[in-house]
């Protein structure tokens, strides 16, 4: 497979769009010996606990709530039937670090976006791995690198948002940026009066501008997805940005009126951000793994046994 192109509908005007816009566009790679059966059941069954996130969502009837939970010693193809089953997704972060089929796979996609798309030269690239529930619901977020979303099984609906305000502010960005959580963002119902919606089927892929909104539904079907994520220069030196601007906005009480990302500003922002991130001030606590509540029950597809909290 590896030589034949991961796009099927490539055209040279989509490298022109590529960042700017939603975008969707065809690829193979729901075909690969990687995303069998047989494959992601294996792969699952050898995940380490703190490579993977296993969460139960709408627990307690309360469709934005999430709780997390261990595999219990299922097998692969246990977890995936007990997926289908219930209301469960599992998050398999970092996956060519588990397995280093994957990291070639990581690492012809980007080999193959450095072709088609000229200056694209991503210094951080990831992989991961998203099985989840039929009816699952990703809330609405944005995210801090560059993303693009790849069906595998399964089909769900995309909503992505205006990456400006209302839909998302600069002070909404910093926060992000700042505590490390992507959700929690404002959002109103009407915001989806101006999303571009996408109801994608295996073999589509989507790419949105940086720090686009977006938020995630999906039908009613097991959904396997892959999620590509990098930094560039540029991106990187957005970050940065945003960094100190959230740093100057929150611990100092100054309103910044820029985010150039070229000049004297930014070079004195990259310093300043540098210096104070890794403070007291600003540095974020390490979060320990949250503590599991539930596991998956064997006996039981798509039921969960509830774990015993300590005294």
């Amino acid at each position: 497979m590896s030589q034949q192109p991961i796009f099927t509908n490539w055209q040279n005007h989509h490298a022109e769009v590529w960042g700017n816009t939603p975008m969707r566009l065809a690829h193979r790679l729901h075909q690969h010996e990687l995303f069998s059966n047989d494959a992601l059941a294996d792969l699952i069954s050898s995940y380490p606990r703190k490579h993977y996130s296993l969460v139960q969502w709408g627990s307690h009837g309360k469709s934005g709530s999430y709780r997390e939970g261990e595999l219990g010693g299922l097998s692969g193809g246990e977890v995936i039937r007990s997926i289908a089953n219930g209301r469960i997704w599992i998050n398999l972060r970092n996956a060519p670090d588990v397995n280093p089929a994957y990291a070639q796979l990581r690492d012809e996609v980007f080999e193959e976006l450095r072709g088609r798309l000229p200056g694209f030269d991503p210094f951080t690239t990831k992989l991961g791995i998203l099985v989840s529930s039929p009816g699952s619901r990703t809330l609405y977020h944005c995210d801090l690198p560059g993303q693009s979303l790849w069906q595998i099984r399964g089909s769900k609906r995309v909503y992505v948002y205006p990456h400006a305000a209302p839909f998302l502010t600069g002070e909404t960005l910093e926060r992000v940026a700042l505590s490390g959580v992507e959700v929690n963002m404002p959002y109103e119902p009407w915001f989806d009066d101006h999303a571009t919606v996408f109801d994608i089927e295996p073999g589509d892929m989507l790419h949105w501008p940086l720090n686009a909104p977006h938020r995630v539904d999906n039908h009613d079907c097991l959904n396997v997805s892959m999620t590509l994520e990098w930094f560039t220069q540029d991106i990187r030196r957005s970050h940065m940005v945003t960094m100190a601007n959230g740093i100057l906005r929150s611990k100092f009480g100054v309103q910044p009126q820029s985010r150039s990302t070229v000049g004297a500003a930014f070079w004195s922002k990259a310093v300043f951000q540098k210096v104070l991130r890794e403070t007291p001030l600003v540095k974020r606590q390490n979060k320990a793994q949250r503590p599991a509540e539930f596991t998956l029950d064997p006996s039981n597809p798509g039921s969960i046994i509830e774990l015993k909290r300590a005294a």
